[in-house]
Parts: C-alpha cells; structure tokens; sequence
C-alpha cells in the first residue's frame, strides 16, 4: 500500500479553471467521463422518444420527417459522441499511465487537446440538431446525404471534428504504452485492459482518417456539387459505402476491444484468479484489431457486390468470432474454480459474456450471405447491433463504472442497490430487443415510423423494456451522485484486487505514485485459495 503523503488529484487545485487548463490524464479522464455520460442520457432520451412513437401504428407523438430526424440525433450521439469515445477517453486516460508506472500520458497538451476537439465537434453536431437536424441515418449514406434539404452539414463537420479527438487519443496512448512503462514491465507483464486499450488505438489511428475523408467529401458535393458519390452527377454511392465502412466496422471495436479489457480484469479481480491464457487473450486482442480491417463488406451483401467477394468478406467476418471465442473462453477458464465475489462489477461482466456471445452467434448467421439477405434492412439487424453494441459496451461500460469508481473518488457506494440495479440493466436489454429479433424474422423493416397492426405487441413490449432500462439507469444515476458526497471512504484497494493500478492510493495523487512502483511478476497474480477475497 503506498504512504499517504502527496495530495490527491481531486484537491489539487479546486476551481474550475483548473480543471479546464489540466494536464493531469486523471483529471482528463473524469472530464471525458462527465461528457460521455451526458450524451449517453441525450442519446438515451432520444431512443426513448422513438420507442414511444412506435406504441402504436400511425403518428403516436411525432411525424415521419421528426422521426426520421430522432433516429439519426440518435445514431450519432451515441456511436461518435457515446460507444466509441466512452472507454477509451475516460476510463483509458484515467487508468492507462497508473497501470504501466507513468506519471502522465506522453503528451499531456494534446490529450487536453482531445477534450477541446470532442467539445467543439459535440456543439457543433449538436447546433446542427437544432438546426433542423439531419435525417439521413447515422451512416449518412448517398445519394440522399447529398441531397435531402435537412442540416446534414453542421452533423458531418462535427463527426469529422470529434475524428481528430479521436486520432489524438489514440496517438497518445500508442506513445505512452511504447515510451513511458516502468522500468520491468515487459510486454508480457502489461496489463490486458492496456492492451485493448493499445489495439483500440491502432484501429484509431489508422481507420478514423477515412472516416474524415469520407464525410468530408460528402460535405464538398453538398457544397460546390462535385459528383462524387451522386450518380446524377456521375459519382458512384457504393464508393461511399466502401469507404464509410472501411472505417465503421472497424469502429465496432474500437467500442468491443475496450470493453473486453474491463472484463479482462474484472473476471481476474472478482475470482481471484490468474488469467487463463494470458498470452491468447493478448494475441487475440491484436487478431481481432487486425481482421476487423477485412470485413466492412459484409455491410454490403445487398449492393451487388460480387460473389467471391461477398464469400470472402463473410469468411473473414468468421474469422474474427474465432478471436472472440478465445477470450470467452478464457474468461469462463479464470472464473472456473475460482473464489467468486458477487459484486456489481461481476454482475455486470456477466451480462457482458451474454450479450457477446448471444449477438455473437448472430453475427456468424449474418456472415452467411443468404442468411443476411433475408434479415437485411429488418428489425433483426437493430436488434442484433443493440445487443452486439450497445448491450455489450454498456455492460462492460458499467462494470468499468462500478470497479474503478472507489479508484477515481475515494469513495464506496451501496453494493446492494447496485447488485440489484445490474439485474434490472440487464434484465432491461433483454426485454428491450429480444421482440426486435422476433419483429426482424417476420418481415418488419427499421427505420419505419409505421407498421401494419399486427406488429403492435412486440413493439409494445420493446418499449416496456426501454422503460425498465430507463428506470435502472436513474436508480444508478441516484446511488452514485450519492456516494459522490456521502459514501463511505473505500481505502487504497476496496476490492483486495492485484491490478496494477491499485498499487497507488485511492483517489490517487496528482504524480500517481509516491514512490517508483516495481513489476516483480505479471498482472493479475493471485495466490491460491487460501487467500480470502476483501470483504
């Protein structure tokens, strides 16, 4: 346990100028933390007004046009401005230099950068909302982003803005993981969630540029006209959905890879358990940030690609459930005969381990191309990306929340409430999309705010489970801004875990460290079973 001498990174300096000119990744992090939670609830009322809409056939509280408007405010906020930046941002600049020794990144003004860049483009994707708000879907696909006369170009100008956060991010922890470990710690002694973090930003870096290449073409042919992607002009719209996806679907994980790091360590954390294959869990990680560059075409099943490409696409989309099997297993391997504690992080990282592998399964049948041109365009396809996506992030997202909370604050929270609440999370996205499945097998298309009548119930049911998903995240909302003021102090290591990042004190201080931390052995070593767990 580190001497409690230096000042904690909370007390060091309490106006709120010091906390906009910081250095500090800690402090950083936590400002990232409060801005994804604030569009996680945007984009979350947004989901709850589309689902109200779709109580009942016909206009319910909203027309087409608003509707077709919500569900691209939707889309955005909570892929660019939520999933993708939630992990990496918040949790990955807070834990990142105190798990490898660090006293901070290795450049601290341009991760203050990153914070600046994700604010602008925010505003201005959120000015565009206002405006009049796209309506193209989140993946603005052309010709129609070319030619709707709704505000699509304040939304690209901000996505492209939030895609240079995004590089900064990913270019810091690459040089930070490279350049600033501690003297001992080898490769094979990095923490995993380091290495997620690690392959996240190779995917990062390399993949978000076209993304900004893209957006920014289609805001060009909006302006001055040039016949890009527009065929009435010349231009070719499968060009764009080649390029978009290049990027999109690698940015699947640059929301997966993050969150299969939390589990990593929560799995050891709450079994008191060694990692099971620490090697293949690493190998893996790198698998599947290498692979995810050679399957956006299974996105385009339906656009007239060629057979042998749509074959290899799918063969290539197969092989990146393979890498994902190996951390399941692995997970399952540690947890097995292992001194389990049933606290809400566990709860949560089992959720993960359904969600993961329920929409995984999926995933291989969409792989098929026969398969996926039945489902395309339906109900199936939303329900499978909210399990695969958003129920996976979102669990592992809270499992991050709920483990490293006493780490960030200092402080506990009420372990029961939040066991329950975790129940009720996952309980709430099951009942949420499994009557989409069912809506996507009988034929019912998304994106529609209409529907013939017999489709009524599923939809009615659906909407009930985002209410009891409504109804669990204000119960967390409440229990932590609590414990935020009146928790009970958590100590230096609540969770009588071995991570590395535990080894300072809790909240940490402004250096992270008091004295030079030493790696004698790996991650995540634990004694056998004659050590207890905390209580």
């Amino acid at each position: 346990m580190s001497p409690p001498a230096a000042e904690s990174y909370l007390s060091d300096g309490r106006t709120v100028w010091s906390w906009l000119t910081t250095h500090d990744h800690k402090r950083i992090g936590v400002m990232f933390l409060g801005l994804t939670l604030f569009f996680f609830l945007v984009g979350g009322l947004f989901a709850l007004a589309l689902r109200i809409e779709l109580l009942t056939p016909g206009r319910t509280v909203m027309g087409h046009l608003a509707y077709n408007r919500m569900f691209t405010l939707h889309g955005v906020t909570m892929v660019w401005l939520f999933m993708i930046p939630a992990i990496p941002s918040a949790f990955g600049n807070f834990l990142v230099p105190l798990m490898i020794g660090a006293r901070d990144v290795a450049f601290p003004r341009l991760n203050l950068a990153s914070v600046y860049l994700y604010v602008l483009g925010a505003s201005v994707a959120l000015w565009g909302m206002f405006e009049g708000g796209a309506d193209t879907g989140w993946t603005f696909y052309t010709p129609y982003s070319t030619t709707t006369g709704t505000a699509v170009l304040p939304v690209l100008v901000g996505v492209f803005i939030i895609g240079f956060s995004t590089i900064l991010t990913g270019l810091n922890f690459i040089a930070t993981v490279h350049t600033l470990r501690a003297p001992g710690l080898t490769w094979m002694k990095v923490p995993l969630f380091v290495w997620a973090i690690y392959g996240t930003s190779i995917i990062q870096v390399l993949a978000t540029p076209v993304l900004g290449m893209v957006l920014l073409l289609v805001a060009l042919e909006r302006v001055v006209g040039a016949g890009i992607f527009d065929p009435a002009r010349g231009g070719d719209p499968i060009l764009f959905q080649h390029l978009f996806w290049f990027y999109s679907h690698p940015a699947v994980y640059i929301m997966v890879l993050p969150s299969m790091g939390v589990i990593s360590e929560a799995v050891s954390a709450f079994s008191r358990k060694n990692a099971f294959s620490y090697r293949m869990i690493v190998y893996s990680t790198l698998g599947i940030a290498f692979v995810g560059f050679f399957t956006w075409g299974h996105h385009m099943f339906a656009s007239g690609q060629s057979t042998f490409g749509s074959g290899a696409f799918g063969a290539m989309s197969m092989l990146v459930a393979i890498f994902t099997a190996i951390k399941i297993f692995s997970w399952l391997g540690t947890l097995y005969r292992g001194s389990i504690a049933i606290e809400s992080p566990l709860i949560y990282t089992l959720g993960f381990m359904f969600f993961l592998f329920f929409g995984g399964m999926i995933g291989v049948a969409y792989a098929t191309t026969s398969l996926n041109l039945h489902w395309h365009d339906t109900y199936s396809v939303v329900a499978h990306f909210h399990f695969i996506m958003v129920g996976a992030t979102v669990m592992a997202f809270l499992a991050a929340l709920h483990y490293w909370f006493p780490k960030m604050s200092g402080r506990c929270f009420p372990k029961k409430l939040a066991n329950g609440a975790a129940v009720l999370i996952i309980f709430g996205f099951i009942a949420t999309f499994v009557p989409q499945f069912l809506l996507g097998n009988l034929g019912m298309p998304r994106r529609y705010a209409d529907y013939p009548p017999h489709f009524q119930s599923l939809h009615v049911a659906s909407t009930a489970g985002a209410s009891l998903l409504a109804f669990g995240f204000l119960v967390i909302a409440g229990y932590l801004a609590w414990s935020l003021r009146y928790g009970a102090a958590a100590g230096d290591n609540p969770w009588g875990s071995e991570g590395f990042e535990w080894r300072s004190a809790s909240p940490p201080p402004t250096h992270n460290f008091t004295t030079p931390p030493e790696y004698p052995t790996g991650p995540h070593e634990y004694a056998r079973e004659e050590v207890p767990h905390a209580a």
